[in-house]
């Protein structure tokens, strides 16, 4: 299906409400860190029967341009993926430009050092600033993609530095989330693909095939997608997520942000420990 995703204006102290106009009495699910169900490739926010995943790259882009109050009207169970980025959502935002409402801005500010640990090993901590600062470090067991940093220290910097930095995934997860429509057939237009673990020429010619994708040397490892955006651009997707997941807790947060090899669980729970010690 073709899923339309609009944003409405909203007055002030509406908060960020995402409405079905696709479920019967359309219902709306309030965008905070305690309606996050679930954190499988995505973060999920689910009320009753009615939920909504794939809602990170547009929630960081409105948070990154100031915006409190807006409703969504999505037709689908999920916000579009697009190219796999937050680049067309700014681009978007640009277009049509933001209101300054006739309200104090309210923030969270980080007084104390605030850590939150997940049994990954995983680790988000939050120090006192004057303002939003991320640093984002990630590493996988890969002879591609080892560890990389990414970091944050103005808002205003996120759309140049940021926002056109797309999801990836590994080579070995493309067939399952193929099986589980959980990443688009047909093209390699939303993610970069990473090609690090050495398949049969047979096995890899077999899934480009299924990617629409020109054959390559199943002994050449690298990106089957092609040029990065960024020499670092898993980096800064992950702290795309990051801060698409922190505006879940529902207002600004001033403070500096450490993820160490974070994902949409431990950012969620992170969130929900925000609301729970500031709110």
């Amino acid at each position: 299906m073709n899923i339309t995703l609009k944003a409405h204006p909203a007055p002030a102290n509406h908060g960020i409400r995402i409405r079905r106009t696709d479920m019967e009495n359309t219902p709306e699910i309030e965008a905070v860190a305690d309606n996050v169900m679930e954190t499988v490739r995505g973060t999920v926010l689910r009320i009753a029967d009615s939920q909504v995943s794939t809602i990170e790259h547009a929630m960081a882009a409105f948070y990154a341009a100031g915006i409190d109050n807006c409703l969504f009207e999505v037709n689908g169970p999920e916000f579009p993926i697009l190219d796999g980025s937050a680049r067309y959502y700014v681009e978007n935002i640009k277009h049509v430009g933001v209101v300054e409402l006739d309200a104090e801005k309210e923030y969270i500010t980080i007084s104390e050092l605030t850590e939150c640990i997940i049994a990954t090993g995983s680790n988000i901590t939050a120090y006192p600033a004057d303002s939003l600062k991320l640093d984002v470090m990630i590493g996988f067991n890969s002879p591609v993609l080892k560890e990389q940093s990414a970091k944050l220290d103005k808002l205003e910097d996120f759309n140049k530095e940021i926002s056109a930095a797309r999801t990836f995934v590994f080579v070995r997860e493309i067939e399952p989330l193929l099986n589980m429509n959980l990443i688009k057939g047909g093209d390699l237009k939303n993610a970069i693909v990473i090609y690090d673990k050495p398949m049969s020429q047979e096995a890899l010619d077999e899934l480009t095939d299924k990617l629409n994708q020109k054959k390559i040397d199943a002994s050449d490892l690298g990106y089957l997608s092609g040029a990065l955006n960024f020499e670092n651009e898993p980096a800064r997707h992950k702290l795309l997520d990051v801060l698409g997941d922190l505006a879940l807790v529902g207002k600004p947060v001033k403070g500096r942000i450490v993820a160490n090899y974070p994902g949409h669980t431990i950012n969620t729970e992170f969130a929900k420990l925000l609301r729970k010690k500031y709110l």
